[in-house]
């Protein structure tokens, strides 16, 4: 992609709102997640309810994902996107309120996470529907994913800080302005579209399972979906940076650089496949791109030192941007009717298996060298990518969703927010 169209993506004004309302939302789930966190501590002194209060926003993705993702198709996603961030706003606000037991606290908290699973998979649909080819999407999602990866990074930074210079309900008060600045955002950048699903047919638990037959009945999108989980293998040196750091004799300074190379690389990969490659050969690098994600954590049994851990762990990164040519490839085979369902599905198998992955690995770090941790997730990671790379689906011809022949007017039947 030249230069000029990313250009082009970057002033699209939906997509700044759609944007900034994620980067906003990547924001308040972290400093809200720190702010409960020092919260549940200062009210108990225990530890355990302080790690609670972090479970808790996790499960409202198991959840949430297979049941509520239907509504970000069966609903105008703008719509859904603004109430979503009101309700999530009001829930964290009344979090704020002093004296309210702990229970609630977390009640409350499981509940704005909640209403974030229809909030994110109608934001990640209507990227789509803001932009229809193939290569503005490639861009707008490269753009999602590094932006993204910065602000959760930037809001946990800024939750410690708040949390220290001032109290914890202040900086719940903080975030519920966060969700109300997001939804202003959509509402006046974002135009109104028909719920891509005018039908309405399925709900609730209907959806969920017609949403389960669209992804897994279909070879291509079951493969697609998999390589999404690969990710699962790539995020277990997050969960151990700490001991693989002191194990090379540093500190918070070398976890810190560990974690940035990891994030470089994949930073750059995406920007590189994005800009400079087409859009069929990106497609045909998404294999090899698995497999070099996770050759490099392989490598790491051989206990290399500082310099050439980073080096890994930066080649690692820059192969985990074939997850952008997966999402593309998923997109174009889903139809628009049920893409919201099918996000939130995908989005709730990687939470699930990103939590389960770091937790066996911190498990296991207990009394395995944490070397040999992630050069195990890098081993298996590998062989996966693999698999998937001879799997008889890989042949067939790209599937094309039915919405995708007409996305020339598809991109312009809508009805602008004045």
């Amino acid at each position: 992609m030249s230069g000029e169209r990313r250009v082009a993506v970057l002033r699209d004004r939906e997509f700044q709102g759609l944007w900034l309302a994620q980067t906003l939302s990547r924001l308040g789930d972290q400093l809200a997640r720190v702010a409960l966190t020092v919260l549940a501590f200062q009210l108990t002194g225990s530890a355990l309810a302080a790690g609670a209060a972090y479970a808790v926003t996790m499960l409202p993705w198991l959840i949430g994902g297979p049941l509520l993702g239907w509504i970000g198709d069966r609903y105008p996603r703008r719509a859904v996107m603004i109430r979503c961030d009101l309700g999530g706003g009001a829930l964290i606000a009344a979090m704020a309120l002093p004296g309210l037991p702990l229970p609630v606290l977390y009640l409350a908290l499981f509940g704005a996470t909640l209403l974030g699973v229809p909030f994110s998979a109608a934001r990640s649909a209507l990227v789509r529907d803001v932009f229809p080819d193939d290569d503005r999407y490639a861009s707008a999602t490269a753009i999602s994913a590094v932006t993204g990866q910065f602000a959760q990074v930037a809001g946990f930074a800024a939750g410690g800080l708040l949390a220290a210079a001032t109290t914890p309900r202040q900086a719940l008060l903080l975030d519920a302005a966060t969700f109300l600045l997001s939804a202003a955002l959509v509402r006046r950048r974002v135009a109104d579209r028909p719920a891509a699903d005018g039908r309405r047919q399925h709900a609730g638990g209907r959806a969920t399972f017609a949403g389960v037959r669209l992804v897994f009945g279909d070879a291509r999108l079951r493969r697609l979906t998999c390589y999404a989980w690969l990710a699962t293998f790539h995020t277990v040196p997050a969960g151990v940076v700490a001991p693989y750091a002191a194990s090379l004799g540093g500190g918070a300074r070398t976890i810190g650089s560990l974690l940035a190379c990891s994030a470089l690389g994949t930073a750059l990969s995406m920007a590189v496949l994005s800009r400079w490659v087409p859009g069929e050969r990106r497609q045909r690098l998404l294999q090899p791109l698995a497999v070099l994600a996770g050759v490099p954590l392989a490598l790491c049994v051989l206990a290399p030192g500082p310099v050439l851990t980073g080096l890994l762990w930066a080649i690692a990164g820059a192969g985990s941007g074939y997850q952008l040519a997966a999402n593309v490839a998923f997109v174009r085979a889903v139809p628009d009717a049920s893409r919201a369902q099918a996000f939130a599905l995908v989005a709730a198998g990687l939470v699930a298996g990103q939590g389960a992955g770091v937790l066996l690995a911190g498990a296991l770090a207990v009394s395995v060298p944490s070397h040999l941790v992630v050069g195990g997730a890098g081993v298996v990671a590998t062989v996966a990518a693999l698999v998937l790379w001879l799997d008889p689906a890989r042949a067939r011809p790209p599937a094309r969703s039915p919405d995708a022949v007409r996305t020339g007017q598809a991109g312009r039947d809508v009805r602008a927010d004045r």
